[in-house]
């Protein structure tokens, strides 16, 4: 790939593995994703599902798609086959099968039709005391059935404090590098999810955030840069229907992790769009 003499972002990190000649984004298609977490019965899944399929229609050069709980996994397949709306789920087994009591394989989940699923959420790491090397298992089983690993990296507000988010993103990913090998980066999505951001109102600034996704894209440029250039890097952490569309345009974010806003449809479908 040619060097850029100038890249649109000029911070301290420079995504130049996102931007053309002419500094604009390179045509990488944005997607959004939503986590629905431990939410949702079948009534209101079918009422929301139907708004999301049916505001996303007339979408173009972004993928949608909704990671639901285990117990309606199921419901989702039927009620998005034949939609451009993808489901998959928040967690997998590392093990292929056995007695591992409340656990779910992977083969469990491309049964169901699923094509995504979230590995390493901040939140399986914190509650569930998930390790990295966990996570690279996790990984590389998911992709082993076909499926597309969504992997969350991101810092603690304690961790940047102390100025180790490039430290903590760094771990992360070279766990799952070092187990699945950086080829099968190409085969996932990254998502960048500062702790500090989930849940709380707070959001990153978008030049914060690009700062972390110009980094992860030049770590993974520094393994191979056809890897870097292709893998679509989302930001999770408090994206709203009002801040996605600054948040898009960051020329290392491809689109978003969403929680809470996937949940309302409206919310969701704005989202979506922004990612266009």
């Amino acid at each position: 790939m040619q060097a850029l003499t100038q890249p649109r972002f000029t911070g301290r990190i420079l995504g130049f593995y996102r931007l053309d000649l002419m500094g604009e984004k390179m045509a990488r298609a944005g997607l959004v994703a939503g986590n629905w977490k431990m939410h949702g019965n079948l009534e209101q899944n079918e009422a929301l599902l139907a708004k999301v399929v049916a505001g996303t229609r007339a979408l173009q050069n972004a993928g949608c798609a909704v990671c639901v709980p285990f117990p309606y996994l199921a419901q989702a397949g039927a009620l998005l086959s034949a939609t451009n709306v993808a489901w998959g789920a928040q967690n997998v087994s590392q093990h292929e099968q056995g007695a591992y009591t409340g656990e779910v394989s992977a083969s469990m989940l491309t049964d169901l039709g699923c094509r995504y699923v979230i590995v390493g959420h901040s939140e399986r790491r914190a509650y569930y005391d998930e390790t990295s090397e966990l996570v690279a298992d996790k990984f590389r089983i998911a992709q082993s059935h076909g499926l597309t690993p969504i992997l969350c990296v991101g810092e603690t507000l304690a961790q940047r404090e102390a100025s180790e988010t490039e430290r903590v993103v760094a771990e992360q990913l070279d766990a799952v590098i070092n187990t699945a090998g950086i080829e099968a980066i190409a085969r996932s999505v990254i998502a960048y999810e500062p702790v500090w951001a989930i849940g709380t109102g707070k959001t990153a600034t978008p030049e914060q955030a690009q700062e972390v996704h110009a980094f992860i894209r030049n770590r993974l440029a520094s393994n191979n840069e056809a890897v870097a250039a292709k893998v679509q890097i989302l930001y999770g952490g408090s994206v709203k229907a009002n801040n996605a569309n600054e948040l898009f345009a960051m020329s290392d974010i491809d689109g978003g992790l969403i929680g809470g806003a996937s949940l309302i449809a409206e919310d969701f479908i704005s989202i979506c769009l922004a990612a266009q």
